[in-house]
């Protein structure tokens, strides 16, 4: 089992940055493959960013390649996505995910169906 807690969503300028948190509770963090995704209004939910266990890999959707940076710390069992040069866009409800089993595949997946643990989510919105 694994519990998330999103934060670090805000209200920013185009052009600024955040930086969202992720932190996880339950023995498995260390081995779970990480992702965050996106859900505008209205819209469905997207793949953002996502890094394997070590934090050797990651991968990243196309639209915010360049921008935003997903890392993690293992001692503290958090995860953490850097964003700069935030666009409108890119404004949305942010998801922390877990995927426990993609340290047995070595694939990290960009379908939110691979994941099965979820946070409450945090509200990111970029004003032009």
């Amino acid at each position: 089992q694994v519990q998330l807690v999103e934060s670090g969503g805000g209200l920013v300028q185009a052009g600024g940055s955040l930086r969202l948190s992720c932190a996880a509770s339950g023995r498995t963090f260390s081995s779970s493959y990480m992702g965050w995704f996106r859900q505008a209004s209205g819209k469905e939910r997207e793949f953002v960013a996502a890094i394997n266990w070590s934090g050797g890999s990651t991968a990243y959707a196309d639209s915010v390649k360049g921008r935003f940076t997903i890392s993690r710390d293992n001692a503290k069992n958090t995860v953490y996505l850097q964003m700069n040069r935030l666009k409108p866009e890119d404004t949305a409800v942010y998801y922390c995910a877990a995927d426990s089993e993609g340290v047995f595949s070595g694939i990290i997946a960009r379908t939110s169906g691979k994941y099965d643990y979820w946070g409450q989510g945090t509200q990111v919105t970029v004003s032009s």
